[in-house]
C-alpha cells in the first residue's frame, strides 16, 4: 500500500527536493501517516569523501555516548545538529550529523584485503552495527558519502519541511509514504533504509525476511530497526560490494526467474547461469509482494517481484529518468515527459550516471 517515487539526473545536475515532494505528496493515500522519508545523492560536495553518519538519539546522553564512541574510532571532521522545523512535529529525536573518516590504527589486519588495502567500508558497517545494536535508544540511519536519508514519523509533507528539504540540493532524490502493517510505525522504522551508499524504499511484504535475516547475520550484518525493508539494503551491499556481483545478477537473486522459466530457456549459458546463482544464493531470495527502488553512488534502479503485485511506472526527459508507484505521481515530476512505460513483473530498470565510482570495496579517499 506505501507509495515510492525517485528520479535522477544522469548527468547528476543539482536540485532541491520540490518535485520530490510533490510526487510523493500526490499519494498520500498510501500511506497513514506512521512514516515519510527522503534521500538525497550529492547533497554534501564538501565534504564528499568522509562518511555522513545521520544519527538519531532518544535523549542528549545517548547522544555523547555515540560521540564518545565514535571519537575512539573515527577522526571527525565536522558535526552538527541536523537543522529541523518543529512546527509540526513535536515528539521527534534528537538527530546529529558527522562527517567521519576511519581512524587508519584501529584497523585490524582481518581488515584488510589481499592486496594489501584497507577495507574502510566493512570497517564503517562494523560501526554502524555497534551503535544500532548496543546503544539503546541510539540508531544510525544514514551511513554513505555525500548523501544524506531523512525519515520520520509522520506524512510525507510533514517529514519534508521537518527537515527543511528546500534547503538541499541533489541529483538524485528517493521518497516513500509508509503504512506499516506487520511492524510498528517508528522513525528508525521509516523508509529510506540505508547502509553506506545503498538507500532503498520499499512497497510490499518481504515474507521472506526470516532466512534472509539468518543469512546476513552469518556475514556479520544485524538487523535492528524492526522491519522487512531493512535486509534489502544490507543484501545489496552484501551482493554487489562484497560479493562483485553486477547490478543484474544481484536482481536475478533478490528476485530470480521461476523454475519453470529457466527449465525452458534454450540459452544454455544463460540457463547454468542463472541456475548457479539461484542455487548459491537461495537464501537471499526475496519472497513476497514488492516493488523496490534502490538510490546508490553510481545511478538508480526498480525492482519488482516476478508476478508484480506491487506497482512500478517509470517516465523519460532529457537526461533524467522518474520512477512511480503511480502514472500520475510521474507529472508531478515532469510535465513533458518523451515515454512513460510500466516495466513487466520482474523486469529491472537500471539508470547509471554518466560519470561512475568503483562501489567494490570503495576506499576513503
Amino acid at each position: 500500500m506505501c507509495g515510492i517515487a525517485g528520479f535522477i539526473s544522469q548527468d547528476q545536475v543539482r536540485e532541491n527536493g520540490q518535485r520530490i515532494r510533490k510526487a510523493i505528496v500526490l499519494q498520500n493515500d498510501r500511506g497513514n501517516g506512521l512514516g515519510a522519508g527522503y534521500g538525497a545523492y550529492g547533497i554534501f560536495p564538501e565534504y564528499k569523501d568522509l562518511y555522513a553518519f545521520q544519527v538519531a538519539c532518544n535523549e542528549k546522553s545517548q547522544h555523547e555516548e555515540v560521540y564518545s564512541y565514535l571519537i575512539k574510532h573515527f577522526k571527525i571532521h565536522h558535526q552538527e545538529r541536523v537543522k529541523v522545523w518543529g512546527h509540526r512535529i513535536k515528539n521527534c529525536p534528537l538527530i546529529v550529523r558527522f562527517f567521519l573518516e576511519p581512524k587508519q590504527e584501529q584497523i585490524s589486519l582481518n581488515m584488510m584485503d589481499d592486496a594489501g588495502s584497507m577495507r574502510f567500508d566493512d570497517y564503517v558497517i562494523g560501526h554502524v552495527m555497534h551503535i544500532n545494536s548496543n546503544i539503546q535508544g541510539a540508531y544510525v540511519f544514514s551511513s554513505g558519502k555525500n548523501m544524506g536519508v531523512f525519515k520520520g514519523v509522520g506524512t510525507p509533507e510533514e517529514i519534508y519541511d521537518f527537515y527543511c528539504l528546500d534547503e538541499y540540493e541533489a541529483y538524485c532524490w528517493i521518497a516513500h509514504n509508509r503504512f506499516p502493517t506487520n511492524t510498528p510505525g517508528w522513525w528508525g522504522g521509516a523508509h529510506p533504509m540505508n547502509l553506506l551508499g545503498w538507500s532503498i524504499v520499499h512497497n510490499g511484504e518481504i515474507s521472506s525476511y526470516g532466512i534472509n535475516r539468518r543469512y546476513l547475520e552469518t556475514f556479520g550484518y544485524k538487523c535492528n530497526l524492526q522491519t522487512d525493508s531493512e535486509v534489502v539494503a544490507y543484501l545489496l551491499d552484501l551482493l554487489i560490494r562484497q560479493h562483485g556481483l553486477s547490478i543484474e545478477d544481484a536482481i536475478k537473486v533478490l528476485a530470480p526467474p521461476y523454475w519453470s522459466e529457466i527449465k525452458r530457456m534454450k540459452n544454455s549459458i544463460e540457463k547454468s547461469r542463472l541456475i548457479q546463482l539461484k542455487t548459491t544464493y537461495e537464501a537471499a531470495m526475496l519472497n513476497g509482494p514488492f516493488a523496490i527502488l534502490c538510490a546508490h553512488d553510481n545511478g538508480l534502479f526498480s525492482i519488482t517481484d516476478n508476478t508484480k503485485l506491487r506497482p512500478m511506472s517509470v517516465g523519460v526527459c532529457k537526461g533524467y529518468k522518474y520512477f512511480s508507484s503511480e502514472i500520475s505521481a510521474l507529472y508531478e515530476m515532469e510535465n513533458n515527459l518523451e515515454e512513460i512505460f510500466a516495466p513487466r513483473a520482474g523486469e529491472p530498470v537500471i539508470v547509471e550516471y554518466t560519470r561512475q565510482v568503483n562501489v567494490c570495496q570503495k576506499q576513503a579517499s
